[in-house]
């Protein structure tokens, strides 16, 4: 059982698929915070300096009115965060779109594969005995049968 679990760890798409989750894993953290640090900033900025972070909706009303999410979570007051999905969104889209990218260009690097046209026939079925024959065979030379005809019909 080790045996066959070494020879599965170490095969080549295991690893490949090892270092492809470390990569995204490390890739999600740099466009997560060029979501949060870079672009809803300056998306808030133009929409007149809306802080998307703390967008949300208290679920219960206790009479007062919290600025942030941690002031709300602090007072135990459930909160509905539509501004932290708003940010994930805008980070999905953009990982989505640098995976896209990063695909497309590996498949223009990839080596096309040439279509490889199938030969026309050189052999035709005498439909007497079924004995394999040159495509212009008009006679099978094995039944002597006229074969003109019977292929024509």
């Amino acid at each position: 059982m080790i045996k066959e679990f070494k020879e599965f760890a170490v095969k080549g798409n295991v690893i490949d698929l090892a270092v492809g989750v470390v990569i995204g894993g490390a890739f999600g953290k740099i466009v997560t915070s060029l979501v949060n640090d870079l672009i809803m900033p300056l998306v808030g900025l133009l929409l007149g300096g809306m802080d998307f972070s703390n967008l949300f909706v208290q679920l219960i009303d206790d009479g007062n009115t919290y600025a942030t999410i941690d002031a709300a979570a602090e007072a135990s007051i459930p909160t509905l965060n539509y501004g932290l999905f708003i940010s994930a969104i805008v980070d999905f889209l953009i990982i989505a779109f640098s995976i896209f990218i990063v695909i497309r260009s590996l498949n223009k690097f990839k080596k096309k594969e040439d279509v490889v046209e199938e030969a026309s026939p050189t052999t035709k079925t005498c439909p007497y005995c079924k004995t394999e024959i040159s495509i212009g065979a008009t006679r099978c030379p094995h039944c002597t049968s006229q074969l003109e005809e019977v292929l024509e019909a």
